[in-house]
């Protein structure tokens, strides 16, 4: 299924200003990927449901509530970076949402601050790898809300990156794609995870695996 601008405004509900900046985003990202490589090329056309939609359905599954955010291995900033404009157009009155994007690549990192100087999303880009920040762990990451990834690792590996920023009220919301079953039966051999899985509404064979407690298995 293809989808444009206008289709996505109004299947999210999302307001004028808000798609100025998504449509800004879309722009500085065929501009970098000229000399960066930020997606598959042949997705740059399929930028609306292949990348925004797919993202912005995350927003359905997590807490209204929820006000930290953390975006392990951003990348070109999918999901956290479109999770951060959509924030910005929550209601007045609504919990003032941060989201922390994770990246070491150093080229994907100015890109990511690229966007975020363009719209004024708000986001905090944090420039090392995830293992790193979790032996550092900032005062602002002390009571993370959700966390998300999308293209990152398996199933047991994100488990690991994620276990030091989960506490008791946390969530994690991930992309998994046509092999999440084979990757979340290998990972719950180490990890005790309480999931579900809901299904995609970009692609059948995909889900979003949502975590609600996450703790190692002993011996």
């Amino acid at each position: 299924m293809e989808m444009n601008a206008q289709a996505f405004a109004e299947q999210f509900n999302v307001s004028r200003e808000t798609m100025v900046h998504l449509t800004t985003y879309q722009a500085l990202l065929g501009k970098w990927q000229k000399s960066v490589n930020l997606v598959g090329p042949s997705t740059l056309a399929q930028y609306w449901h292949r990348h925004v939609a797919d993202c912005a359905q995350i927003l359905d599954l997590a807490p209204k509530t929820a006000r930290i955010w953390l975006d392990i291995g951003s990348g070109a900033g999918f999901p956290g970076l479109v999770l951060a404009i959509l924030l910005a157009d929550r209601p007045e009155g609504a919990p003032q949402a941060q989201v922390h994007l994770v990246e070491s690549d150093r080229k994907k990192v100015s890109f990511l601050r690229a966007v975020l100087r363009d719209t004024g999303a708000p986001a905090t880009v944090h420039h090392m790898r995830i293992e790193a920040l979790s032996e550092a762990l900032p005062e602002a990451l002390a009571e993370v809300d959700v966390i998300t990834a999308r293209a990152l690792a398996s199933m047991q590996g994100l488990a690991g990156l994620m276990a030091p920023f989960f506490n008791p009220s946390t969530i994690a919301l991930l992309h998994k794609g046509r092999d999440w079953q084979e990757e979340l039966t290998q990972a719950q051999q180490y990890w005790k995870l309480e999931t579900i899985a809901h299904e995609s509404r970009t692609d059948a064979d995909a889900r979003l695996i949502e975590i609600k407690a996450l703790s190692a298995r002993q011996g």
